[in-house]
């Protein structure tokens, strides 16, 4: 008997759902929603199952999108995506591990929902615009009008990462160190002057409400966590495809993802809410 195709799918079926989400919670629930949904389909009488089911998640997600939209409005201080446990092959895959960067989803945040369904499914996962336009309930026309509004705006706001792997492994590492000694000049020296930092605590844990920037004022609030906490641990990890870093704040985790250009830090995501760090233990699947 020959596999479900909706668990053949269902890696690919869950990073669609995450990219135009950005949280495991939400895109777990389209999984669950969509799962119902083709639980009502007789498989024999679809043709492309993949791209059947990937409709079928991208509908589901947008609906849950809009929704969001609303709640995110009342959030407090700002948001940020949650971050995922991943192995390091995922950088492998250089437009995977770009698409679900949490510098990459923090633009697709800023994007209007179908905005966003119609750049991640034609940039990322490529499919035609065709299936696209039938997806969504319009003309190839218009979708492709869509799609070249949704580039030109995350073109202008995406940070560029233009070091390599290893590169990103050693300023990570010589981060976290600084982070941990507390050592101001230390952490003026791997951060660019422009540098901006932005944490996520939900109202919850204490974070900045606002971004930070320049490299003074995020070095001196970085210097003095390490002076206020008692016991401050960090570790390099693999988030969302590419080396970052995690914390463990008093037996609080707090996860951190770099940008970096010429070996200095242009930009901190620094995510504490507890809510969104529950997936820092084991290796999520992300595929195209």
């Amino acid at each position: 008997m020959s596999e479900d195709p909706f668990v053949t799918h269902r890696s690919l079926l869950f990073t669609v759902a995450y990219e135009m989400l950005g949280s495991t919670a939400d895109a777990e629930d389209v999984l669950q929603e969509s799962w119902l949904r083709w639980a009502d389909v007789e498989p024999s009488q679809v043709r492309d199952p993949r791209s059947y089911l990937v409709r079928i998640v991208t509908r589901q997600a947008l609906n849950r999108l809009r929704t969001l939209s609303r709640s995110r409005e009342d959030y407090v201080g700002e948001w940020l995506p949650e971050p995922l446990l991943t192995s390091p092959d995922v950088a492998d895959d250089v437009e995977l591990a770009e698409s679900v960067s949490i510098a990459m989803l923090t633009v697709l945040e800023t994007l209007g929902p179908t905005e966003r369904a119609v750049f991640v499914l034609r940039e990322v996962f490529e499919v035609p615009y065709g299936e696209i336009a039938e997806t969504m309930g319009k003309s190839a026309a218009t979708v492709r009008q869509i799609a070249r509004r949704a580039r030109e705006h995350v073109a202008a706001r995406r940070p560029r990462v233009q070091v390599s792997r290893s590169e990103q492994q050693a300023v990570v590492q010589r981060f976290l160190v600084a982070l941990r000694t507390g050592q101001l000049q230390d952490l003026l020296k791997i951060m660019a002057p422009d540098v901006v930092l932005i944490a996520d605590g939900g109202g919850i844990v204490a974070a900045a409400l606002a971004p930070l920037h320049g490299a003074e004022l995020v070095a001196k609030v970085l210097a003095r966590a390490n002076r206020v906490v008692a016991a401050f641990e960090t570790t390099t990890v693999w988030l969302n495809g590419a080396p970052a870093g995690r914390f463990e704040i008093d037996g609080e985790p707090t996860a951190v993802s770099l940008v970096m250009e010429n070996e200095r830090i242009t930009r901190i995501y620094l995510m504490r809410n507890p809510q969104k760090l529950t997936r820092l233990d084991k290796p999520t699947e992300l595929t195209r």
